[in-house]
C-alpha cells in the first residue's frame, strides 16, 4: 500500500529506552531505564530562563544559537578541552546532543558509507547512521574493561569507511578513554582519511581520578574532528534540548543547514539559562558533581553485587552495565520484565547495545536519581540476594 511507512522508517526500532519506561510507569516503578536526571537544576540557570522570557527571547534565535551561549561555548572548550573553536563559524547550538548527531549525519554521510562504533554502543548512535542509510560497523570491545585492540580496529576499516565514531565517557558501558588510546584512534583516522565524531555529553561524570581528553585536541585532529556536547546532564535539564557540536568550519556550515532544517533552532530562552550556568558556575560544581555521582555508583553497585548481578563499574557517565544472566529468561528483555515484575526496578536490555548475543546477559542502569530513590531502588534490588 502507498500509505506504507517508508523504507527508511521500517528500517528503524523503537528505542528499549523508550520501551522499557513506559513498562515501569505503568505500574509505578522506579525507572533506572532512561537517563532523565532526577537532580535538581542549578538555580542560576533558572533564573537566567525566567528573565529572558521576561525581556521578551521567545522568538527564533539565530540557526546555530544566540551569540552568548555559542561564545560561552567557545570559552568553556579552550579552558576545558583544549579546543579552539571560533563561536561565529565552528560551533552549532541544536535540539540536544542527539539532535546535533542527527543533524551531523544527515551533513557528513551519504548512504552506503560504514561508520565504525565500539560496542557495546549507544543505540541512538547506530539508528541516526541507519536513518541516513549509511552502514554502522561493529568493533567489540573486550569485556569489561571495554579496551578497544588498535589492531581488531584496524581490520575493521574499508574503503567504504568514513568515520569513527567516539563515545566518552561511554553509554552504557561507562567507558573512560585514556590519551593513549584516542591517540590510536587518531593516527588510525589520520592514516586512512577518517572523519571522528566524538560524542562527549558525559565528559563532567569521570570517576576515580581520571581525565576528559577530547579527540579534538590531539595533533592532528581538530580538522577531522566532529565534537558533540551539551548540558542536558551536566545541568540536570535532559528535557531542554540544549546540545551543540564542533567542527571546522567547512563542516560545521553544513551541520548547521541540517540542524535549520530539522529544528530551526533550539528553544530560545533556555539557551539563556545554559549560557548563564556556562559562564555563571564556578568549578566547584563540575568537581562537586563528579564527586557526588561517584557517591551515587559506589552505593548502587554495592546493592548489585549484593544481589548476584555483578556489575562492570563504571569509569564514568551515570549508568552502569550489570551482569543478569542469572536471572530466568531466554533474552535481555525478558530479564528486565523479570527484574520489573519483581522489584518495581527498570533497567534497559543490554540486547540494545550489542549487535551479537552477547547483550542478553547484561542490564543497564541509571543512577541519576535523587538520594532517597536511589535507596530505594537499592534496597529492592538488595531483595534478590
Amino acid at each position: 500500500m502507498k500509505s506504507l511507512p517508508s523504507d527508511r522508517a521500517a528500517r528503524l526500532a523503537q528505542s528499549d529506552i523508550r520501551t522499557m519506561t513506559l513498562a515501569c510507569a505503568k505500574v509505578h516503578g522506579i525507572n533506572m531505564s532512561q537517563g532523565v536526571c532526577d537532580t535538581p537544576v542549578p538555580s542560576v540557570i533558572l533564573q537566567a530562563v525566567k528573565e529572558a522570557m521576561d525581556r521578551g527571547c521567545n522568538t527564533y534565535s539565530r540557526f546555530d544559537g544566540i551569540v552568548e551561549l555559542r561564545h560561552a561555548i567557545a570559552a568553556k572548550l579552550a579552558r576545558h578541552n583544549g579546543i579552539a573553536a571560533d563561536p561565529e563559524t565552528d560551533i552549532t547550538v541544536s535540539a540536544g546532543a542527539t539532535g546535533a548527531f542527527q543533524a551531523t549525519c544527515m551533513a557528513l554521510l551519504n548512504p552506503g558509507d560504514e561508520v565504525l562504533l565500539f560496542e557495546p554502543f549507544y543505540a541512538y548512535h547506530a539508528q541516526a547512521i541507519l536513518a541516513v542509510e549509511a552502514v554502522p560497523r561493529y568493533v567489540t570491545a573486550r569485556s569489561l574493561s571495554w579496551s578497544v585492540d588498535g589492531d581488531e580496529l584496524e581490520r575493521a576499516i574499508t574503503p567504504k569507511t568514513k568515520a569513527i565514531v567516539v563515545n566518552s565517557p561511554g553509554n552504557p558501558s561507562g567507558k573512560v578513554f585514556g590519551r593513549m588510546e584516542l591517540e590510536q584512534v587518531a593516527d588510525l583516522a589520520c592514516h586512512h582519511d577518517l572523519m571522528v565524531i566524538t560524542d562527549e555529553i558525559y565528559e563532567y561524570f569521570v570517576f576515580d581520578g581520571r581525565e576528559h581528553v577530547s579527540v579534538a585536541s590531539l595533533p592532528r585532529m581538530s580538522e577531522r574532528t566532529i565534537t558533540i556536547g551539551g548540558y542536558s546532564k551536566t545541568f540536570s535539564i535532559t528535557g531542554w534540548r540544549i546540545g551543540y557540536s564542533v567542527a571546522d568550519a567547512r563542516w560545521a556550515k553544513a551541520i548547521g543547514a541540517m540542524s535549520d532544517l530539522l529544528y530551526v533552532c533550539a528553544p530560545t530562552p533556555l539557551q539563556h539559562g545554559v549560557a548563564a550556568g556556562i559562564r555563571g558556575l564556578p568549578c566547584s560544581f563540575y568537581t562537586g558533581l563528579a564527586q557526588g555521582y561517584q557517591r551515587k555508583r559506589d552505593r548502587f553497585c554495592r546493592a548489585l553485587e549484593k544481589a548476584g548481578l555483578p556489575p562492570c563499574v563504571p569509569q564514568g557517565t551515570y549508568y552502569v552495565l550489570a551482569d543478569v544472566s542469572r536471572l530466568p529468561g531466554r533474552t535481555g528483555r525478558e530479564r528486565a520484565i523479570y527484574l520489573l515484575d519483581e522489584t518495581g526496578v527498570a533497567g534497559v536490555p543490554g540486547d540494545a547495545f550489542f549487535e551479537g548475543t552477547q547483550g542478553s546477559r547484561f542490564m543497564r542502569f541509571c543512577f541519576a536519581k535523587t538520594d532517597e530513590d536511589l535507596e530505594e531502588a537499592c534496597q529492592r534490588i538488595e531483595q534478590l540476594a
